[in-house]
C-alpha cells in the first residue's frame, strides 16, 4: 500500500528500496515484518547515537511537550548552549550559525567567505577552489562547489560562477590567483572514495593559506561529531580552519546544519538567516547528542569500538583478496576499495538480502558509516551477514 502511495505522491528523485522500517535499536533496524537488519550506514552518517536512543528520545519528547519552535527573533536557550558546547569541544572560541542541513551550512560558509572578500578586499576576492571528487551539497551553489562533473547537469544551468576544482591538494597552490577568497575541502572525501588526506599535506596547505589571508573552509558535514575519533577531524589534523561546516550526526537524526567560525564579526544583522535553523527541537537534540558522545569518548568506549571495527574490516578484507583491494578511511568512516571489475551494486543488494545495510562511495568503494554507539555483537553479526553476501560474489 505505502509503496504505491509513495510512487503516486512523492517526487521520484531517489533510487529507492521500498522496505518499510518500523523500529530501531542502536545499530539494528526492524521492518514491518519484524525482520532485523544490521545498519552499517546510520542513515548516511546521521544516527550517530544509534536508533531509538532513550536519552535522545526523552530529550526530544520533553522539548516537544514544551516548545518546538518560536523563531530566531527571540532567544533560544538550547541554541546558545549548543553553540557554547561546540566551541568548548573544538577548543577554540568560535561563533556558530545554525541551519537545517549540510548543503545549507556550506551555502552559509560560501556567503561568509565572500563577505570576507567584500569587507577586506573591496569585493576583488570571491573565487572558491574545491577538489575533484568532492561533494558539498545539492543546492545550485553547492552543486557548483562540488568537484564532480556528473553533478553539473545542464538541466539546472546556469550555475553561479567563481568556482573551480583541482585534482589534488598540491595543485591548489598554482590555481590560486588574486581573486581567490577561499579553499574548501573535506579531510576525508565521503562521496569520493573515503580516502583521508595526509595530515602533513593538509597542515602545509593551512599554513600557506594563512600566510596569504585566504580562508580555509573545512566541510565536516560527514567527518564531524566524533566520526573520525575526535570531535572534529580538524582536531585530528591539528589545524584551525577559518570556517567549519557541520550537519549529519550533530542532532542524531533531527535536521540541523552549522557554520562554525572564529570570524564572528564578518556577518552582520540581515546578512543571513533561517526560519527553522537552530530552533528549540533541533538544538535540544544537538546538546543531548554531544553530551552522550562526549561521555562515550571520555569513557574509552568510542575508541574501543573504532579499534574493534577496524580489526574486523582488515580480517574480513584479507579473506577476499579478489574483491577488496584495500581498507580505507578512518574512525567509523571506513570503506573497502574494491577492484574495478567488482559490481558494488550487486554486493549492496546481496548484503541487504542477508540483513546488513552498506553504502557505495565514488566509483569502487563499499562504504561503512555505522552508528558510533554500535556494539561488538552488532559488529560481529553485521560482518557475518556480509560474509554470506561476499561468498556469493566470490
Amino acid at each position: 500500500m505505502y509503496k504505491e502511495m509513495d510512487k503516486e505522491y512523492v517526487l521520484n528523485t531517489y533510487s529507492k528500496n521500498y522496505i518499510n522500517f518500523k523500529q530501531g535499536k542502536n545499530a539494528t533496524l526492524f521492518d514491518d515484518k519484524g525482520i532485523d537488519y544490521i545498519d552499517f550506514t546510520a542513515g548516511i552518517g546521521v544516527t550517530s547515537v544509534g536508533h531509538g536512543n532513550v536519552r535522545l528520545a526523552n530529550a526530544i519528547a520533553d522539548q516537544a511537550n514544551n516548545l518546538i519552535h518560536t523563531s530566531n527573533l527571540f532567544l533560544i536557550e538550547h541554541q546558545a548552549k549548543l553553540a557554547k558546547k561546540i566551541s568548548e569541544l573544538y577548543g577554540q572560541p568560535v561563533g556558530t550559525f545554525f541551519a537545517n542541513s549540510g548543503a545549507e551550512a556550506n551555502e552559509g560558509a560560501i556567503k561568509l567567505a565572500r563577505k570576507y572578500g567584500q569587507k577586506h578586499y573591496d569585493g576583488k576576492r570571491y573565487k572558491v577552489i574545491t577538489l575533484a571528487h568532492s561533494f558539498h551539497g545539492r543546492t545550485i551553489t553547492t552543486v557548483k562547489a562540488t568537484g564532480q562533473e556528473s553533478f553539473h547537469k545542464p538541466d539546472f544551468s546556469p550555475y553561479p560562477d567563481g568556482f573551480s576544482y583541482e585534482p589534488n591538494i598540491e595543485a591548489i597552490y598554482n590555481a590560486i590567483d588574486d581573486e581567490t577568497v577561499a579553499i574548501m575541502i573535506e579531510l576525508v572525501q565521503g562521496e569520493g572514495g573515503v580516502q583521508p588526506f595526509a595530515k602533513e599535506e593538509v597542515q602545509k596547505l593551512a599554513n600557506f593559506l594563512k600566510s596569504k589571508d585566504i580562508l580555509l573552509i573545512v566541510d565536516e558535514v560527514q567527518t564531524g561529531i566524533y566520526r573520525s575519533g575526535e570531535f572534529l577531524a580538524t582536531n585530528l589534523y591539528d589545524i584551525k580552519p577559518d570556517i567549519i561546516t557541520l550537519a549529519k550526526g550533530l542532532a542524531g537524526g533531527v535536521p540541523i546544519g552549522a557554520v562554525v567560525t572564529p570570524h564572528k564579526n564578518i556577518l552582520e544583522v540581515g546578512d543571513h538567516g533561517s526560519t527553522f535553523g537552530g530552533n528549540f527541537l533541533s538544538t535540544r537534540a544537538g546538546v543531548e547528542v554531544l553530551n552522550i558522545l562526549e561521555s562515550y569518548k571520555n569513557s574509552g568506549e568510542l575508541d574501543e569500538a573504532f579499534i574493534y571495527f577496524e580489526e574486523k574490516l582488515k580480517v574480513f578484507a584479507s579473506k577476499y583478496p579478489k574483491i577488496v583491494q584495500s581498507v580505507v578511511g578512518l574512525g567509523l568512516m571506513r570503506g573497502f576499495k574494491c577492484f574495478d571489475s567488482v559490481d558494488l551494486a550487486k554486493i549492496i543488494e546481496l548484503a541487504f538480502n542477508n540483513g546488513v545495510l552498506v553504502l557505495k562511495s565514488g566509483r569502487n568503494t563499499l562504504r561503512f558509516l555505522p552508528p558510533l554507539t554500535i556494539t561488538k555483537n552488532e559488529i560481529n553479526e553485521g560482518f557475518e551477514r556480509l560474509k554470506n553476501a561476499f561468498d556469493k560474489i566470490s
